[in-house]
């Protein structure tokens, strides 16, 4: 008896590729329905919707510069939570986050160099904002950029970028 399934149904029965495309399959579903997280997010947070308007064309030619377009764009967009003055000697949390932006100024991804694992509120608060914030200042020089700063956030939930911080209090 000849066996009439399809060629290909064949090859993947014999040489057992069958469950690697099916994992493959469920692994790329189970990418699309990350519910808007991005690669390297700790939280659940969601964006409520991006910035508005066209985003800011950024003429800095390092990281490092661009830090500083990147930190006035979100201050800009969160006037009402910047901590105003010289920060509390005693910070809620202190958190390094690397966010990798494409060169149209959009999250593609989050590292957390040091995450405030132990205010996990603080963690969805910044990535919220983060998100929050797109798109980006667009790098004219550099592309798609990867800014890192380091987020001190007060238990209100105000919070200065190190990029523009004022310092804080010695006690």
């Amino acid at each position: 008896m000849t066996d009439r399934r399809a060629p290909l149904t064949r090859f993947f029965r014999h040489t057992g590729l069958g469950a690697a495309a099916l994992g493959c399959a469920l692994w790329l579903a189970g990418c699309g329905g990350m519910g808007g997280k991005v690669p390297g997010q700790l939280s659940d947070a969601a964006a409520p919707g991006g910035a508005p308007g066209t985003p800011a064309i950024s003429r800095a030619a390092s990281a490092l510069a661009y830090r500083q377009d990147a930190a006035r764009h979100v201050y800009a967009l969160n006037a009402g939570r910047i901590y105003a003055g010289q920060l509390p000697p005693m910070l809620y949390a202190v958190g390094t986050l690397q966010v990798h932006l494409d060169e149209r100024g959009q999250v593609r991804s989050l590292h957390w160099l040091r995450a405030p694992t132990h205010a996990p509120d603080a963690i969805a608060g910044i990535e919220r904002t983060v998100l929050a914030a797109a798109p980006y200042p667009v790098s004219a020089r550099l592309g798609a950029v990867v800014w890192t700063d380091t987020w001190l956030w007060d238990r209100s939930g105000r919070f200065q970028l190190d990029t523009l911080s004022e310092g804080q209090l010695q006690q």
